[in-house]
């Protein structure tokens, strides 16, 4: 038995080593483009309340506000009914990645959304969208840890930073997409079928339509090595070697890296060894998304607090929308030059300034010049972050551990959204803009303070 496990860990040490020296081909950026898509209608559904949003209460089915705290028959019951689901499919569901491998768990959650998805788009209460809202969360959870961690294990140190960042332009470019169709089809009717519907619809039908375009992505070599499928790990790292000689590349000798291996489990992620990043980064994802879904899931409805009418709220938003992607664009120019930690802690103060100075604007320039500044700023923290907590824990318990604090930040958002709704009953737009000025400082002290360094280093010496 002892002989077994040393040769599994050699074989994964090896696949780890070969892994880490292949250039970024473009064989590499297609297979980041391909699990990208599948995270690009991941991202539509994550934004779609905020565009649908003035829909549903035009329909009458939903109210900006509620007299309760916990109303679920408000904009924040929508909202806070996905993260929930969000909640459980990350905290509850996460370690099937782990078990079953990458590629099975993204493939079949994006189906789930899809379904779940045109499901919820034909009901008539509140109640039955909050239900179905509540399910497509559940299949969306598990699939973008799993892309996040599938990722973290495809890339070589050197060009992990702009794998992320590259793989958030595709994803943040379904921001202004969905903010398109919000703006062209919620305020209207089409055959007596209101607009929104129509919005979320057209979302599933693209997450079919990504599952072909896929389905021929391999497992993750990390992952298989490691569940002892060496000949299967050393098939794709092979073609991919290959691959990136005949694009001209000279490899040089693999370094082996020291892999622990065994079957991982809950309980790892509380050793001595993972306690401090597991605390650090369930008190990152709790300030990190109240602030960051504050803004990006209630933007039009706060413009219209503000004194705007829906038509002119969801306008300026597309606009605002338009920017989404340009944040990770411009981390393609640092994200490998820059410590990880200290992006997410720059970027974070920034957006306190101007969350701050948000709250203060009047007049379409300034409004839309703040919500540009916001979204550039905001997508930036997104691609550094979620790059950064694939790299924190081993392959063994990855997608799990990711998964699980990664859960911190959907609870945040499905109580953030009641009191979002609260403040800006109580203290209008201004109100929810201090707040998320606040959540976001607390994001970079918790960051800065006690968050590791990863730059330029392989996955396993990290993980130790």
């Amino acid at each position: 038995m002892t002989f077994i496990v040393k040769m599994k860990a050699a074989d994964a040490a090896s696949i780890a080593g070969r892994l880490e020296r292949l250039p970024a081909t473009r064989g590499f950026w297609r297979r980041i483009t391909f699990l990208s898509l599948g995270g690009f209608f991941e991202f539509y559904d994550l934004f779609l309340a905020a565009y649908v949003a003035p829909g549903l209460v035009k329909s009458g089915i939903y109210t900006s506000t509620t007299s309760d705290f916990f109303g679920n028959t408000g904009i924040a019951g929508f909202v806070a009914s996905f993260f929930l689901g969000l909640f459980f499919g990350t905290a509850l569901f996460g370690y099937v990645a782990d078990r079953f491998g990458r590629k099975t768990i993204f493939t079949v959650s994006l189906l789930w959304y899809a379904g779940a998805s045109v499901i919820m788009a034909f009901q008539q209460d509140a109640f039955s969208l909050n239900l179905w809202r509540f399910i497509c969360g559940l299949g969306i959870g598990v699939e973008l840890v799993t892309i996040d961690t599938y990722i973290a294990e495809l890339s070589p140190p050197k060009t992990r930073g702009r794998a992320f960042a590259y793989s958030n332009i595709i994803q943040f470019a379904a921001i202004p997409v969905v903010a398109l169709l919000g703006w062209l089809l919620v305020p209207h009717s089409f055959f007596g079928i209101e607009g929104w519907r129509l919005v979320i619809v057209a979302g599933s039908v693209g997450a079919v339509m990504a599952f072909f375009v896929r389905r021929n992505l391999p497992e993750s070599p990390r992952w298989l090595a490691s569940h002892g499928r060496a000949q299967e790990a050393e098939a794709i790292v092979e073609s991919w070697e290959i691959e990136a000689r005949l694009a001209g590349a000279e490899l040089a000798e693999p370094v082996p890296h020291m892999v622990e291996q065994g079957r991982g489990s809950f309980w790892e992620i509380w050793s001595p060894v993972y306690r401090g990043r597991t605390v650090m980064l369930i008190a990152f994802n709790l300030f990190r998304a109240a602030g960051y879904y504050g803004f990006a899931s209630w933007m039009p409805t706060l413009l219209i607090a503000s004194g705007l009418d829906v038509t002119k709220s969801l306008g300026y938003t597309f606009l605002i929308a338009i920017a989404a992607p340009f944040g990770p664009l411009l981390g393609l120019l640092f994200s490998d030059r820059v410590e990880r930690k200290w992006i997410i802690a720059g970027s974070s103060l920034a957006i306190v300034a101007v969350g701050l100075t948000f709250s203060l604007a009047h007049g379409m320039v300034a409004i839309v010049a703040c919500g540009v500044a916001m979204t550039l700023l905001n997508n930036i923290l997104s691609f550094a972050y979620h790059g950064y907590q694939p790299e924190l824990f081993p392959t063994r318990i990855r997608a799990r551990a990711v998964g699980f604090v990664y859960s911190f930040s959907r609870i945040s958002t499905t109580l953030s959204a009641f009191v979002i709704a609260f403040l800006l009953r109580e203290f209008g737009a201004p109100g929810v803009f201090v707040f998320i000025a606040g959540c976001m400082a607390m994001v970079s002290l918790v960051i800065g303070l006690f968050g590791p360094k990863t730059h330029g280093l392989a996955l396993e010496k990290i993980s130790r």
